[in-house]
């Protein structure tokens, strides 16, 4: 998905309709999803959800996989990025809600669908080089994984800190419970997402690090390693001094705006604003 094709003369448009077509299908089903109330069309719902996660994942691939086109490159850019983290959450909410009741969630991430896949439709990824290392696209795979279990992080921490707002407003009377969720329970789950995030992260970044040639510190390394730091310092707050509530959340929040500015951040202003391309 990551080493990819850059279009030819005659690729371009078809490449472009692939991503359109895709893109429309995906959109429709997110629409759909979030159009249908959860207590009247609950099976409705989650077809609509999986067609639209079906859709969004073929648009993935058409846009980063450069689908018929003929000479070689890497594509790779800021709203596809954004479209696959999350495409990765919807993967991680499919599974966690065979087990665990999770309702409003999927309206959420419906529109955020809806978001993320005509941000990629408008922003379709550019070519560059092709990478000097055969590791680098297991570098970039590595990057995004991290990308969607800190983004599922974020949607678990999202869910508990609304849980503990209804709590204080409600009274010690209602039971800590989120849609049948024990919050504690929520909350061990939030920091798995972060410690798995906090390895996948470190793993990329230590590939990234024997791969680049040369090493630069730039926008994109300075962000992740902060980003890294911050995650590093929540697991060990929490592990040392018990760091929970709205002063763990931050710190997550923190750590997950850092890695957006980290790969996100940096191809935007770099592909929109300054129109630029970079061979990282």
């Amino acid at each position: 998905m990551i080493l990819s094709f850059g279009p030819g003369p005659t690729s371009v448009n078809a490449t472009a309709l692939a991503l359109a077509v895709c893109s429309g299908v995906a959109l429709f089903g997110y629409a759909t999803c979030a159009a249908l109330r959860h207590d009247r069309a609950g099976n409705s719902q989650r077809i609509a959800m999986l067609v639209g996660w079906l859709a969004q994942g073929a648009a993935i691939i058409a846009d980063s996989a450069g689908v018929f086109s003929s000479s070689s490159g890497a594509r790779f850019g800021f709203a596809t990025a954004l479209s696959a983290t999350l495409w990765l959450v919807v993967v991680v909410y499919g599974i966690e809600s065979r087990f665990v009741p999770m309702r409003g969630v999927r309206r959420t991430l419906a529109l955020l669908g809806m978001a993320v896949v005509a941000l990629a439709w408008a922003f379709p990824a550019e070519i560059r080089s092709v990478p000097t290392s055969r590791w680098a696209p297991l570098h970039w795979i590595l990057g995004i994984a991290s990308y969607g279990l800190f983004g599922a992080a974020v949607l678990h921490a999202a869910m508990l800190g609304s849980a503990e707002r209804q709590l204080r407003g409600k009274g010690s009377a209602v039971s800590a419970t989120l849609s049948g969720v024990p919050l504690l329970s929520l909350e061990r789950l939030t920091f798995r997402f972060v410690a798995a995030g906090f390895c996948v992260l470190s793993a990329a970044l230590l590939l990234g690090m024997w791969v680049a040639s040369p090493w630069r510190w730039d926008h994109k390394t300075v962000f992740s390693m902060l980003g890294w730091v911050v995650f590093a310092a929540l697991l060990a707050g929490r592990r040392v001094f018990g760091w929970r509530g709205p002063l763990a959340t931050r710190w997550l929040y923190a750590g997950a705006g850092l890695l957006l500015l980290a790969y996100v951040g940096s191809r935007f202003v770099l592909e929109v604003l300054l129109h630029r391309s970079s061979a990282s």
